[in-house]
């Protein structure tokens, strides 16, 4: 993990990609991933189940920052629109809590390579 403060805690599988918690709070959340060798699918692009790794994972912060960082909620249903693939380098993905019920939290994300829309999502999260 990178020295960035998030709120919320990372996993093992997170670290395993390499994802970095750069902010995570007040339902909104940044995070990065730079490509590796080993996400490359069979095109020579990110593999679309990394990118929505790192999707879901800035999904997660964004909505456990509303749990003072505890994981108070899981992915009940995640869409992805991918737009372009990615080659090399870092992207990056802000996810914000669009609504946050007593059960349910709504939120989006979008990812980003430069000033390249990469992917955008919509998921309903489920609180504990």
């Amino acid at each position: 993990m990178s020295d960035a403060s998030p709120v919320g805690k990372d996993s093992n599988f997170s670290r395993l990609l390499g994802i970095r918690i750069l902010r995570a709070e007040n339902g909104e959340s940044e995070l990065r991933m730079d490509m590796q060798e080993q996400m490359l699918n069979l095109h020579g692009r990110m593999h679309g189940g990394a990118l929505y790794s790192l999707i879901d994972t800035a999904l997660g912060q964004a909505s456990h920052s509303l749990f003072g960082g505890e994981a108070g909620s899981m992915t009940l249903e995640c869409k992805v629109n991918y737009i372009r693939g990615v080659e090399a380098g870092e992207v990056v993905c802000h996810a914000r809590v669009l609504n946050a019920g007593r059960k349910v939290h709504v939120l989006e994300a979008r990812v980003e390579q430069g000033d390249k829309l990469i992917a955008t999502a919509q998921a309903t999260f489920i609180c504990k």
